[in-house]
């Protein structure tokens, strides 16, 4: 009887270790985190959102002259949104209310701030979307990236001086989301939120075009290990829907016959019995994904074998 207490009293108090989706404290600043770690590439990729937060709102002037106050000084979060619709692949773009010219969603880091929550933070602000897979791909570090070498125009509000006309170190994200959950969403700086062709992506502030393009290079180098349908398309699509994904991503056409045979050989793939009306051909079958063997092929690992 005694044995069994004392066993019972060491399996209680072992102590245990985190689960996936814990509350989690951190003691420095007591902010709140919902922590989810999954495995892509066999590596744990962190998701974290913010459950509770207080901060301070700053208008516009507060913004360029105390900013630097609760942000971190030279670096800053630029996310590449990509959505497809109507067989294009699109990025959202903002348009800045000063110069009206366009730029990729971006923002800057709080001080008490993990890094990928904020650069969740930004993905939620632009597209109102919370739980979307980000990939962090590229860090453009040029000692000449700032405001007055790239004549870029001064905000009014902004003083010569401010923080925000130095040089910024920023950390890229690319985003893949479903175009029709999207509602874009502009900031108080900017005056529209939209939509664009990525082959129609006009010149864009700084140098985000290159973080734009290095961005779509990483999204294709991760093809054959991450199914990019499951963000982008609708839940039910159908395979020519999907074979026309991947080719306006990569810039090429595939084989249809190849194609198919190589998704289907993931066996993440569920066929319905419903097919996809209205056509001027036969009518093709839908097709979604299975969440359990999604899940299961992206921690074992996707050899999808396009490139």
């Amino acid at each position: 009887m005694l044995l069994t207490f004392s066993l019972l009293c060491i399996v209680l108090f072992l102590p245990r270790r985190p689960r996936t989706n814990q509350i989690q404290y951190d003691k420095n600043d007591f902010i709140v985190y919902n922590v989810r770690i999954d495995y892509f590439f066999k590596q744990p990729f962190l998701y974290i959102s913010s459950m509770s937060k207080k901060r301070p709102v700053l208008n516009e002037r507060e913004f360029f002259e105390k900013g630097h106050k609760y942000f971190l000084p030279h670096l800053s979060i630029d996310n590449v949104i990509f959505g497809f619709h109507d067989n294009e692949l699109k990025v959202l773009l903002l348009q800045w209310k000063e110069n009206h010219r366009w730029c990729l969603p971006g923002g800057f880091i709080y001080k008490n701030e993990h890094i990928e929550e904020a650069a969740i933070r930004v993905l939620k602000l632009r597209t109102g979307l919370d739980h979307i897979y980000l990939q962090q791909f590229y860090t453009f570090g040029d000692p000449h990236r700032e405001r007055s070498k790239y004549r870029s125009t001064k905000p009014k509000a902004a003083k010569s001086q401010s923080w925000l006309m130095k040089r910024f170190v920023t950390i890229g994200y690319w985003a893949l989301v479903e175009f029709s959950r999207v509602v874009p969403k502009p900031d108080d700086f900017s005056e529209a939120c939209s939509w664009c062709d990525i082959d129609k992506v006009p010149p864009l502030i700084l140098d985000h075009n290159n973080i734009l393009e290095k961005a779509l290079q990483s999204l294709r180098l991760n093809l054959n290990d991450y199914p990019v349908g499951k963000d982008l398309l609708a839940q039910k699509f159908t395979m020519p829907e999907l074979q026309r994904l991947y080719e306006t991503i990569l810039g090429k056409r595939l084989d249809r016959r190849n194609f198919q045979k190589k998704v289907l050989a993931l066996g993440i793939l569920e066929r319905l019995e419903e097919r996809k009306l209205g056509g001027a051909h036969k009518a093709p079958f839908l097709y979604r994904f299975d969440q359990k063997k999604y899940e299961r092929a992206l921690r074992q690992g996707l050899k999808f074998g396009l490139l």
